[in-house]
């Protein structure tokens, strides 16, 4: 029976694990204070937010004042209508692309 793992295989995988876990924590902290006072976004802003996703994004990468999802929101109601407005993942999708 062949070994599956390596020994060397095992402890190049457990260093870079434990390096990638002592990396994350120099990561920057982004401060959302300024972002959680006003308007709460729900689930129409949430569906908005996701139609226009695909343009946030390109634009997020070039201006620091963008981001594709809202820090305020009001939990599961805005992820769903943003995951609907984003294409529903594929729910709506599939419906032409399978006829023959």
């Amino acid at each position: 029976m062949k070994k599956v793992i390596t020994t060397n295989g095992f402890i190049l995988t457990l260093f870079l694990s434990v390096t990638v876990l002592f990396l994350t924590g120099c990561t920057n902290n982004e401060v959302v204070t300024e972002c959680l006072n006003g308007q709460t976004y729900g689930f129409w802003y949430g569906l908005w937010h996701g139609i226009i996703a695909p343009v946030d994004l390109i634009l997020m990468l070039f201006r620091d004042d963008i981001t594709v999802f809202a820090p305020n929101n009001n939990g599961a109601w805005y992820a769903f209508g943003f995951v609907l407005g984003s294409g529903g993942w594929g729910f709506f999708g599939g419906h032409k692309a399978s006829r023959k």
